[in-house]
């Protein structure tokens, strides 16, 4: 095998070196996390596949030119980090911006993307005082609802943008519910890690009138 396909992470080719970074990146979140609580005691166990395969699956929905990430909400760096790290290989030009308001978990952001030598930007705000961020792909996992996370892309993604939105097994209800505000063009993607669960791909995000 060449070095390039040696390791896989949901079905994302990576070098050993992405594959160790990954790891490392794992190791820090068991260190931080009994002091900040950046995941959920009981999804320890299953950091690996629950949170870091969860979050790589994210990043294999990227387009491939574009050059601009943001994902709000990012706590511990799922999905932001994660994307960081494999897009450092596999996706060099894309620049990823983690919002975060929490001031803890913005610092453990910033010392994890140091420690890896990722180039992201952390940005310790509120999502609804961010100025429009212009960016080609927009995140968010487990932050609020669908109605709620298409106003903050609608604010942050570029005219050609793409929303990437993971959700859990009623994500049919939410994307009914969103649909008495919010006009939207969704692809559903089956979920690598969670039998009913999906990614939903959204374009073309329009508030009804």
């Amino acid at each position: 095998m060449t070095a390039s396909t040696d390791f896989a992470v949901a079905g994302v080719n990576v070098s050993r070196e992405t594959f160790e970074a990954l790891r490392a990146y794992e190791a820090l979140v068991l260190r931080w996390n009994p002091a900040i609580n950046l995941v959920s005691k009981k999804s320890l166990p299953e950091l690996w596949d629950r949170h870091i395969a969860d979050s790589a699956q994210v990043f294999a929905l990227c387009p491939h030119d574009a050059t601009s990430w943001a994902d709000l909400g990012s706590g511990g760096g799922f999905p932001g980090l994660v994307v960081a790290v494999l897009a450092k290989e596999l996706q060099p030009k894309l620049h990823v911006t983690l919002v975060e308001s929490d001031l803890r978990k913005a610092t453990f952001l910033r010392q994890a993307a140091q420690a890896l030598a990722l180039d992201v930007t952390v940005r310790s705000e509120r999502i609804e005082s961010l100025k429009p961020l212009d960016v080609d792909v927009l995140s968010a996992r487990a932050l609020a609802p669908l109605s709620e996370l298409l106003g903050f892309a609608k604010l942050h993604l570029c005219r050609a943008g793409v929303a990437i939105f993971p959700k859990g097994a009623r994500y049919q209800d939410e994307i009914s519910q969103a649909r008495k505000a919010w006009d939207f063009e969704v692809d559903t993607q089956p979920s690598l890690s969670e039998g009913e669960a999906a990614l939903l791909v959204i374009r073309n995000i329009h508030r009804h009138v």
